[in-house]
């Protein structure tokens, strides 16, 4: 199950996403709690209240039914913060890894 965290906008308006293969990782269990924690039906598809210069989310799992939810940045709070932490930084250490280990 692939795990998608993009971010857009802020000041310079670039695009950047990260990904996760949760079932790769050593820890799927502790995926799988947070991933059912993160409040998917109340985020909305469209985004809200966006201001300028700050960014905006497209979080999206791979699960059945896939579940996807876009978000300002003044929302991504609670279990959002801790899904898109986790991540950046898993996604961050992996990329950073050389192939094979």
């Amino acid at each position: 199950m692939i795990v998608t965290v993009q971010r857009t906008g802020g000041f310079a308006g670039l695009t950047r996403t990260w990904q996760v293969d949760v079932e790769a990782e050593p820890d799927t269990d502790a995926w799988l709690v947070l991933l059912d924690h993160v409040p998917w039906s109340s985020a909305g598809s469209r985004v809200a209240g966006v201001q300028p210069d700050r960014f905006v989310y497209l979080i999206s799992a791979d699960t059945r039914p896939r579940r996807k939810a876009r978000l300002p940045e003044s929302e991504v709070t609670g279990p959002w913060r801790e899904l898109v932490d986790r991540v950046q930084q898993t996604a961050s250490v992996d990329a950073a890894r050389p192939e094979g280990r």
